[in-house]
């Protein structure tokens, strides 16, 4: 399906159901998808700079970086610049501010993800930041993470007072295999920065093998990521302490490596997900991410370990999906990623958050 440069309509396929809808005017706007079955979808946010990474505070608040060094809050239908760190941050290519969680027991504390320059290379690092001194920094969690023009991971997880963090090859393949190196790994730390006591390694690595994991998201207790490929296999995986994924000596299913639930041929650059547990009753329990290369909203119904069903929805009408991520009270939002210097003809709002709802 093309995309529209005003999105004039949109058709959602929701097992069968096709619908039309029109473009919101502003960015408070809604469209709607008729049917019993219907969707809304509403633009929270728009003319953004590539968002990444998203949390809620505890008070209800969105907020969100954006690549180049922004830090934004929704509050009251608008959105503001709480931190600009772009004199510090290292915009480049893949790299730049990337993943945001809020600490889960102090309101005033909140971490990112962030490429810099040093000494003429690049790196990445994770930072402790106060929330109410506008993200000032308190300190650095983890530093030395490899980092490139492309892949370096970003995301952020925080579950069980334990900081997840995933990072990419940096472009050196090999890195992935050595679990002495932080580059093409799934880390876990405290929130401390601290290596977590029961990782496999006596370091912050928790898996290993990783070309670019993108997201992740835990649900009773397993935590599943989306990976990344190179022209073939990207991958949900189950993620178990000290396994090893393959890459680069394997992509997709191997009798020596951990295998994936599913692969994507052609590839579909899969990016943040995330677990559904809101008001869309036929999506309870799915999981859902957004595909950059693929544009689209993609579902995956799972079954213990076990993908059972799946489907493409806003099929390329919104064009590069980067972030899916639930609210507090269940709802679903998708960030747009059509000005990383990747897309074709982005629209004149983007990037826009999006936030879906029962109609």
């Amino acid at each position: 399906m093309r995309r529209r440069t005003y999105l004039q309509s949109l058709a959602l396929g929701i097992a069968g159901l096709a619908g039309c809808m029109r473009s919101p005017g502003r960015s408070t706007g809604a469209t709607t998808v008729d049917g019993e079955r219907g969707v809304r979808i509403k633009t929270v946010a728009m003319n953004l700079e590539v968002p990444w990474g998203a949390d809620f505070s505890p008070d209800g608040d969105l907020y969100f970086t954006e690549r180049p060094g922004r830090i934004r809050r929704i509050r009251d239908n608008d959105h503001e610049i709480i931190a600009d760190m772009t004199n510090r941050i290292e915009d480049a290519g893949e790299g730049g501010l990337l993943g945001l969680a809020f600490h889960p027991k102090n309101e005033n504390l909140a971490y990112t993800y962030q490429t810099y320059e040093k000494g003429g290379s690049l790196r990445n690092r994770v930072v402790r930041h106060r929330v109410s001194d506008g993200f000032e920094r308190e300190m650095v969690v983890l530093d030395g993470i490899p980092a490139s023009s492309i892949h370096d991971g970003g995301r952020l997880l925080i579950h069980d007072d334990s900081l997840f963090v995933t990072t990419g090859d940096a472009s050196d393949s090999e890195q992935a295999q050595d679990t002495d190196s932080l580059a093409g790994k799934v880390l876990r730390v405290t929130l401390d920065g601290q290596p977590h006591p029961d990782n496999p390694f006596g370091n912050e690595v928790f898996t290993y093998g990783h070309r670019n994991p993108q997201g992740l998201a835990f649900r009773d207790g397993t935590l599943f990521s989306t990976e990344h490929g190179p022209d073939v296999n990207d991958e949900i995986n189950v993620l178990e302490v000290g396994n090893n994924y393959g890459w680069p000596d394997v992509t997709g299913k191997s009798e020596e490596y951990t295998d994936p639930i599913a692969t994507y041929t052609p590839t579909i650059a899969p990016g943040g997900a995330t677990f559904y547990d809101g008001p869309i009753s036929q999506w309870k329990g799915d999981f859902l991410f957004g595909s950059l290369v693929g544009t689209h909203l993609h579902r995956v119904r799972i079954d213990g370990r076990k993908v059972v069903e799946q489907e493409r929805l806003l099929n390329g009408e919104y064009g590069r999906l980067r972030t899916t991520f639930t609210g507090p009270k269940g709802d679903l939002y998708v960030m747009t990623s059509n000005r990383d210097g990747r897309a074709e003809n982005p629209a004149p709002q983007d990037d826009r958050i999006l936030k879906l709802q029962p109609a």
